[in-house]
């Protein structure tokens, strides 16, 4: 009987203790609590940015072409071959250099015939006019006709008229030979020579000589909406505008003014087409390159915070603005991004120090840590 009532103790005592240990955590804690007091909640490392007002620009990016000023297709206005080729395939012409000589030979002929009956028909001039004088002195002394001094006088006029058809004729020869000696007519590169040295060319022919293109300066023609159409023309009745061109992939770009704006808006896109014309002196825009475009309207003092600073919600955008290390939320109205920055329009004033990196553990009122800035950032 006492050795049965032992061994019921000693389960008793088992259970107490195991309930004590699974339970230590709780009057533990109690414990320390009671003795340390209540804690403050841990802050939030975040990292921050200043809130700035600058001047921006106010712009619109687009895809343009690059489109020569002047092109023009070089063309034979005579039925004969090519004589010299004058210059190397892709090369850079200035105005007024020698491009194709064409053969002069028959136009050569044709010319020194003209002369020689130009010449003769001079000589039967003389021999008229003499003759009109002649009759002139005769009838005064009423040796001869009337008529004979008429005929005269007719003969002289008929043989004018014929000097000035022989005239316009050598003249109009001249002109021909004149186009067996190719030039350009404006500086530029000239494409490959779709002719070599014995060629038979003609007015006829469908394909040119060669093309040239102005290089310098050119245009790029791109399209912008039409809701960016009041401030553009706005801006160019100031003069304030201005175009930049990229090639993609590249850092190389050029910059130049807006030359004309289409006067019609194109109804099914909604867009208007402008056109940027470009120095260009370098050659980094080539006619026919599609190009990153980007049309500077104006600038204009507006406040500035890093895009990613901008979070969004059910009631519209809103930044945490930090302030005595606490973050509070603060509602604002986005006008437009431009390279990773977001134009305020309302809600912030500037200077404002604001979360660009750890949103996602605050609400409104939380306790914030700034992280240390890291080298070079």
């Amino acid at each position: 009987m006492k050795k049965r009532n032992f061994l019921l103790i000693v389960a008793v005592l088992g259970i107490a203790a195991g309930v004590a240990y699974a339970t230590r955590s709780s009057w533990m804690s109690g414990g320390a609590a009671t003795a340390q007091g209540p804690q403050r909640p841990r802050a939030v490392a975040v990292d921050i940015a200043k809130a700035e007002r600058r001047s921006v620009p106010v712009d619109v990016d687009a895809i343009g072409s690059v489109t020569p000023i002047s092109s023009v297709a070089l063309k034979s206005r005579l039925e004969t071959t090519i004589v010299s080729v004058h210059f190397e395939d892709g090369a850079r012409v200035n105005e007024g250099d020698l491009l194709f000589t064409l053969d002069a030979r028959q136009i050569d002929a044709q010319i020194e015939q003209a002369e020689g009956i130009l010449a003769r028909d001079q000589a039967q001039l003389e021999g008229a006019q003499r003759d009109f004088r002649r009759y002139t002195d005769l009838v005064g002394k009423g040796a001869t006709t009337q008529v004979n001094l008429d005929n005269a006088k007719t003969q002289s006029d008929i043989l004018i008229g014929t000097i000035k058809a022989d005239q316009s004729a050598l003249d109009n020869l001249r002109v021909q030979k004149s186009f067996t000696i190719i030039r350009a007519p404006f500086a530029g590169r000239i494409s490959a020579a779709n002719v070599k040295v014995g060629n038979f060319v003609r007015p006829a022919d469908t394909q040119p000589l060669a093309v040239i293109n102005q290089m310098a300066p050119v245009y790029v023609t791109f399209a912008i909406p039409q809701r960016a159409l009041v401030d553009l023309r706005d801006s160019m009745a100031k003069g304030d505008p201005k175009v930049i061109a990229t090639i993609p992939g590249h850092q190389r770009s050029e910059t130049g003014k807006v030359a004309m704006v289409e006067n019609t808006v194109d109804a099914t896109t909604g867009m208007v087409t402008v056109r940027g014309i470009m120095n260009n002196e370098s050659e980094t825009l080539w006619p026919g390159t599609i190009v990153q475009t980007k049309l500077i309207i104006r600038s204009e003092n507006a406040v500035v915070v890093p895009t990613v600073a901008v979070q969004r919600s059910q009631n519209g955008n809103f930044v945490f603005v930090v302030k005595d290390g606490v973050a509070k939320v603060q509602p604002i109205k986005v006008d437009r991004t431009f390279q990773g920055s977001s134009v305020i329009s309302e809600g912030l004033s500037g200077e404002e120090s604001i979360v660009v990196d750890g949103q996602l553990l605050l609400s409104d009122g939380s306790r914030v840590q700034p992280r240390a800035r890291k080298a070079g950032a």
